[in-house]
This record gives structure tokens, sequence and C-alpha cells, in this order.
């Protein structure tokens, strides 16, 4: 591992610590409310949290063990199980969905009392800080390159929403008084709904990911850049980037003068497999293919 990918294996486990820590005490916090307040919403709201934490410490296993260095059974290193662990955050977010909407149309059929003032209150807070923890795990994961940490981070966005629909159906409620009762567990199915839309968004990345598609355009131009810099390349042609955890793996091809030995198109490989792990340290195994020019085609 060199030193940049464990950096950002530092960086990710700390934002993962600080998702672990911040939804314990939101999850109690909303619980507590949710029934002392007569608020389904925020019911719903706690039940997302708590799912949070048990996919955070998920996200933060898998972040621990992807970058454990290549052994001779994974020369590639480890690093595709962090889009499995972004598959078993999905699944902890629809599986919380599913509760939410399933409980949210229980209620919406039984009359039941009005929420309580002070639910309005813990609200408030609470979605500004999800939304300010959405956007500094966001800034880490993007920072990492780690999809896992992406999918920790839409956790926040998505109880932060669930946070603003318990919000806005509370009030409702309140405002309207008897006969709107419902508003507060309509605000939670939408919720729901809203989580559903935001595990797609995880998963389709993670899936990429995992089937190898081509997503990495800039990278393929930096990778070019940096290699027509070394001497004895003329140009590049084929390039294609696999990602896994947070490192990205190479095969290119790089065409060099046709007349030269072996061993003179073996050192040029070198150098350029040297030039670009340092000028792109995010890069992991890189192979180089040697193509001769054309000239001599004709």
């Amino acid at each position: 591992m060199n030193d940049i990918t464990e950096a950002n294996q530092k960086t990710a486990i700390k934002a993962t610590y600080f998702s672990i820590i911040g939804n314990f005490f939101l999850a109690i916090i909303k619980w507590l409310a949710g029934y002392f307040g007569n608020s389904y919403a925020l019911i719903a709201d706690a039940i997302e949290s708590t799912a949070d934490i048990l996919s955070s410490l998920l996200v933060l296993l898998g972040l621990k063990y992807t970058n454990r260095p290549a052994d001779e059974n994974h020369p590639y290193g480890h690093g595709r199980l962090e889009p499995l662990i972004t598959f078993m955050v999905v699944a902890f977010l629809v599986t919380s969905a599913t509760v939410i909407a399933y409980e949210s149309i229980q209620n919406i059929n039984q009359p039941h009392a009005l929420p309580r003032k002070f639910t309005l209150l813990i609200l408030i807070p609470l979605i500004i800080w999800k939304e300010v923890s959405f956007q500094l795990v966001m800034k880490r994961a993007r920072q990492t390159n780690s999809s896992a940490l992406r999918a920790d981070a839409w956790h926040h966005r998505s109880d932060a929403v669930t946070s603003l629909a318990a919000l806005i159906g509370i009030s409702i409620a309140l405002i309207f008084g008897k006969g709107y009762e419902s508003a507060d567990d309509w605000a939670a199915l939408f919720a729901a709904g809203f989580i559903l839309f935001n595990s797609y968004k995880i998963f389709r990345p993670a899936l990429g990911e995992i089937m190898d598609e081509h997503m990495y355009d800039d990278l393929v131009d930096d990778i070019r850049k940096v290699a027509l810099t070394v001497k004895g390349i003329e140009a590049t042609e084929k390039c294609f980037i696999r990602k896994a955890g947070m490192i990205y793996h190479v095969d290119l091809h790089a065409i060099v003068e046709a007349t030269i030995t072996v061993k003179q198109g073996h050192d040029i490989a070198h150098q350029l497999k040297d030039t670009l792990r340092r000028e792109i340290p995010q890069l992991g195994h890189i192979l180089i293919h040697v193509e001769p020019t054309h000239s001599l085609d004709s």
C-alpha cells in the first residue's frame, strides 16, 4: 500500500467512525422523541438511523479489509470487497424503506392522536446536522475514491430528507389539527420512497465498478498525458481501467519506435510504469503492452 492509499484509508475510516457515533446518538434521540411525541414519522426516521449504524459498521469493516496488501490468493488486492459492502449497505436501506412504508400504510388507516409540538424543536437541528454530515462524509468519499464511503454519505442525505419529511408532516398535522393526524404517516411514506430512490443511486455506480464498466475518462486522459512525457513513448492506444477499492488498475498499450531492441522497449515500459505511479499515486497494478510504430508495416 503506497502512502497516498494509506492516507486515504485512514481518512475514510475516520469519516466512518464519525458516521457511527453521530447516528448512534441521533437514533436514541429519534426513538425517544418519536415514542413520547406520538410521531411515527420520527420513529421511521429512528429506524433509518439505526440501520445507518449497522451499515456504517459494515463500511468500516470493509474499509479495513479492502486495503490489505495483495497476497498469493489475491494478487490484485482485496479492493473488490468494497462494492460488495456497498450492496449490503443498499440492502439495509431497502429493508428500512420497506419496513417504514409498511408501517406507514398501516398507520394511515388507523386513527391516532396528533404528534406533540416539541418534536418540531428536535427535528430542526437534526436536519441541519445530517446535511452537514452528508457534506463532510461526501467530501471524504471524493477525496478517497471510496464507493462504500459515498454510500455512507448518502445515508446521511437520506436521513436529512426523512427528517425534513417528518417535520413537514408533523407541522401539517399540528396546524390543521383533528382529521390531519395521518399527515405524519404520509410523511414517513414519502421518506420511504426517497430512501428507495437513493438506494438506486448508490447501487448503480457500485454495480458498474464490479462489472468493470468504463467510467473513468478523466483518468484515462491524465494517463495518456503523463505517458507522452516519457522519453521513447510516441503515442498510446488502448487504455483500460478497473477500480478496486480506492485504487485503479491500468492496462495501457504504448507505442514505441519499431526499430529499437526488445531490451530498450522493456526499459521504456518500466520507466513509463514508474512515471505513472509517481505522477498518479492512486494507480495500483500497471500493465504496459509495448506496440511498435506502423512505419515498417507499409
